[in-house]
C-alpha cells in the first residue's frame, strides 16, 4: 500500500512540475482536450491564466511533496 502511495505522490510531483514549468503548454493541451469532447475553451486574459496555471502547478507540487514526506514516514 505504501508503494502505491509513493508512486501516486511521484506522479503528482511530475505533473505539478510540468504544470508549473510549462503553463503555456499545459493550457494548450487542456484546450485541445476540451475540443475533442466538443467544448471550446479560451481564457479571457492569457497572462492571468498563465499565472493561475503556474500557481496551481506549484500548489500540486507542494501538496504532493508533503504527501510523499508523510507516506515515507
Amino acid at each position: 500500500m505504501k508503494v502505491i502511495q509513493i508512486l501516486i505522490c511521484a506522479l503528482g510531483i511530475v505533473v505539478g512540475s510540468f504544470v508549473f514549468l510549462k503553463p503555456e503548454l499545459t493550457i494548450k493541451i487542456q484546450t485541445k482536450f476540451y475540443e475533442k469532447i466538443n467544448w471550446r475553451m479560451e481564457p479571457i486574459s492569457l497572462p492571468k491564466e498563465i499565472k493561475s496555471t503556474k500557481l496551481m502547478g506549484f500548489f500540486l507540487l507542494s501538496v504532493c511533496i508533503a504527501a510523499l514526506f508523510i507516506a515515507v514516514l
